[in-house]
């Protein structure tokens, strides 16, 4: 994975504004979500100031989703985004995952 690049994430989001998608969001030991369907109406990209970013999506025009302590991001083979966040010891604390197609269960 690469570093979080604020300007190529928020470019990769922007191909994801105004569609259907599907989510994977996970926050070890919390929180485990996948294949969560929305139509992504906004999506934003804040923080870095301390090193990690949080990224919010609106969706449906009626809900968010946040998610922070991301570092580290992907755009893979099949077009997913992969954002991810790594704690100081390079474990995985947060991912979250956005694509045109369902996740593989």
């Amino acid at each position: 994975m690469n570093s979080f690049d604020r300007q190529q994430v928020e470019n990769e989001l922007r191909k994801f504004v105004g569609g259907k998608v599907f989510v994977h969001s996970e926050a070890t030991s919390y929180v485990f979500v996948r294949n969560f369907r929305m139509n992504l109406k906004e999506a934003r990209v804040a923080g870095g100031e301390r090193g990690s970013f949080r990224v919010a999506f609106r969706f449906d025009e009626q809900g968010w989703l946040r998610m922070e302590g991301l570092t580290h991001y992907e755009v893979d083979s099949e077009g997913h985004l992969l954002l991810a966040g790594y704690d100081d010891h390079g474990r995985m604390d947060v991912a979250l995952h956005l694509g045109r197609e369902a996740f593989p269960e």
